[in-house]
């Protein structure tokens, strides 16, 4: 099984959860990817919190994970967008983002915010806090 990591489950893996460490040991580095989003979200978070460990994590996370490029999902990020519009169900545009990646990787998302996700159709979610 590929997973694709959520923004917040490597914010868990820089603080020393053990769940989420042993998660991601069992699933295999080589079975973990991240998504440019992400990488824009924690590059943002260093940013903004002028810490450096934070960079230093950041090129961890460049150099230990496949980083999927978020091209290959607009078609789908748009086709989602619209349905759960239409439904009156509203999703970040990031968070969409993220999901369509995975969708068309099929690839599971592994997040701590699943009931956010949970709503997309076609999204296989996990949580590895749980």
């Amino acid at each position: 099984m590929k997973y694709l990591l959520d923004t917040n489950v490597f914010g868990e893996l820089f603080r020393g959860n053990t769940r989420v460490r042993t998660a991601m040991s069992l699933a295999g580095l080589p079975n973990c990817a991240v998504s440019e989003i992400s990488l824009a979200e924690l590059l943002y978070g260093a940013r903004k919190s002028g810490v450096e460990r934070h960079y230093h994590e950041i090129e961890f996370v460049k150099n230990s994970f496949v980083t999927l490029p978020i091209g290959s999902g607009i078609s789908e990020f748009a086709r989602l967008k619209a349905d759960l519009e239409s439904k009156g169900c509203r999703i970040d545009n990031f968070d969409l983002l993220i999901a369509a990646t995975a969708i068309v990787s099929n690839m599971t998302l592994v997040t701590h915010n699943t009931r956010h996700f949970e709503r997309i159709p076609g999204l296989t979610v996990i949580d590895w806090q749980q």
